[in-house]
């Protein structure tokens, strides 16, 4: 069995937690954001729709900074104040609203959970963190923490990237922050360090120490409240421990928390040496054709045709214009015909892959693609049948293009 890590990793001194906890609260009572989120969870009365609201604000806050996720919150809250609302809508309503925040499954899974709260647990949210991850699909083990302490006072802590950031630079821990060791281990400290009578503010101000102070690049050290507890911040001020380890020092090489002997402490980094992370993979290239057919509507207006993606996979479910993927280093003429052929089996008739105007090339980046669009247009002079057997397709105005469910890649094909 791997050695446990020593105690220069913990937080096994009493006084030490109680100051730190005392610090970091009064700093976030003076210090904290206004965030619509927080104002409900600190004044609704019903504890169910409190519930609702916190769970709402953490889904849309998975991978989406907090600026850009205040006005689709508070228009989501809006149109759907409670669970049963949310219940009722269809999944086309959820992802038009959804559309731009990125990462469309989570509101896709927000309303199965929603469903399945209202009509299998007679719509009343779980209390405690052990059962909303268990009950409720697409709440992992921080969304139930943040849930359950904020909303319903469990004394649960939480761990996400800003609590690690905070976690390892106060531990120096420099293993990988995404290893099961460590990840286990700074779960074990976020439940030690948790205040147990404002869990949910302790929680929050853990999160908004990460978010604002103490931040990937250039942190803000001397406006921290807990620096004194910070090891990455003594070390940076005192330069590194003495050769000779005290009782308390890592063992040498053995210790799993530690950074590797290959990755040294770097004095010019300071506390961003930690925490330490694995390389991440370069996103694959990919190349898509992508064609906006147009035609003259009934009314005069302009329409283009938009098809819906699968119910599954990238952007499951929302709209864009008809599209094929494209092998790699295709010639320009080759990408035409398949893109012609493409088109042929949507209209039922032949499409000349001369006829289609080439626009440009947009690209956009998802967490693991890069992807390249390259943006065609046909203009149609008859009206077309499309074939019911594909996929959902619709003929929508500029306006209607807007409203409905694309992805930000579709609207930046748009504006080219």
């Amino acid at each position: 069995a791997p050695a446990p890590p020593p105690a220069r990793h913990l937080f096994s001194d009493p006084a030490e937690v109680e100051a730190l906890r005392g610090n970091l609260l009064a700093w976030y009572d003076r210090c904290k954001r206004d965030l619509p989120w927080r104002a409900l969870a600190a004044t609704e009365p019903d504890a169910n729709k409190r519930g609702y609201a916190v769970w709402v604000s953490e889904i849309m806050l998975q991978q989406t900074q907090v600026a850009t996720v205040i006005d689709y919150y508070n228009r989501w809250m809006q149109k759907w104040p409670t669970l049963q609302a949310l219940a009722q809508a269809s999944l086309e309503e959820v992802n038009e609203l959804w559309a731009g925040l990125g990462y469309y499954s989570r509101g896709k899974r927000l309303q199965e959970a929603a469903r399945k709260v209202v009509s299998e647990l007679a719509g009343q949210m779980p209390r405690t963190a052990e059962d909303l991850q268990k009950l409720l699909p697409g709440v992992g083990r921080y969304t139930a923490g943040a849930i359950a302490s904020i909303s319903y006072g469990q004394a649960t802590g939480v761990v996400d990237g800003n609590v690690i950031r905070v976690l390892c630079r106060l531990r120096c821990i420099g293993a990988d922050s995404s290893s099961p060791a460590a990840i286990d281990r700074l779960w074990d400290m976020a439940n030690v360090l948790v205040d147990r009578s404002r869990p949910g503010d302790f929680n929050q101000a853990l999160m908004e120490l990460g978010a604002t102070v103490c931040v990937p690049k250039a942190p803000l050290c001397g406006e921290c409240p807990v620096k004194q507890h910070c090891q990455a911040w003594r070390r940076k001020l005192f330069g590194n421990p003495p050769k000779a380890p005290d009782i308390e020092d890592c063992g040498v090489g053995d210790c799993p928390l530690c950074p590797p002997a290959t990755e040294p402490w770097d004095s010019s980094l300071g506390v961003t040496n930690f925490p330490r992370k694995a390389a991440k993979k370069p996103p694959r290239a990919m190349r898509t054709a992508t064609c906006v057919l147009e035609r003259r509507g009934c009314h005069g207006a302009p329409e283009y045709l938009i098809v819906q993606r699968p119910s599954s996979g990238l952007l499951a479910g929302l709209w864009e214009f008809p599209s094929l993927p494209l092998a790699q280093d295709l010639q320009e003429e080759r990408e035409r015909e398949e893109l012609a052929d493409h088109l042929q089996a949507w209209m039922g008739q032949p499409v000349a892959a001369k006829g289609l105007q080439f626009i440009g090339e947009v690209i956009h980046i998802f967490s693991h693609i890069h992807q390249t669009y390259v943006v065609y247009s046909l203009p149609l002079d008859g009206d077309v049948t499309l074939d019911p057997a594909l996929s959902p397709s619709r003929w929508v105005t500029q306006d209607e293009f807007h409203a409905s469910a694309v992805s930000t890649a579709m609207k930046k094909v748009w504006e080219a």
